[in-house]
């Protein structure tokens, strides 16, 4: 089955990095542990088993990664909208630039 074409369009370097989920917070501090109780196991059987342990995890032992994955994501909104609106205020000084360039010609 052929694979979809990949996108041609470029990520801007200095775009705010995505925030993480809480399963996400979870797993780089337990990955180690995982890791070594498991020393045969490939990368996806790590993920697997991490998987496994996040949904064993009772709500109370969740939520301080929760509540982590909850600041990033605040965060990554903050950052996001300051991106934003750092792309449209350059296109507007762009704009007029180029009006005030056509009008000297």
């Amino acid at each position: 089955m052929p694979r979809a074409p990949k996108s041609s369009k470029k990520k801007d370097p200095n775009a705010p990095k995505r925030n993480m989920s809480a399963f996400m917070f979870f797993s780089i501090t337990n990955r180690e542990k995982v890791k070594n109780e498991n020393p045969d196991a490939s990368f996806g059987g790590i993920g697997s088993l991490l998987g496994k342990k996040w949904k064993e995890l009772p709500a109370d032992k969740r939520r301080p990664y929760e509540e982590r994955a909850r600041e990033d994501k605040d965060r990554y909104e903050r950052d996001r909208s300051d991106y934003d609106n750092k792309i449209i205020n350059e296109a507007k000084k762009n704009a007029k630039k180029e009006q005030s360039d056509e009008k000297e010609d």
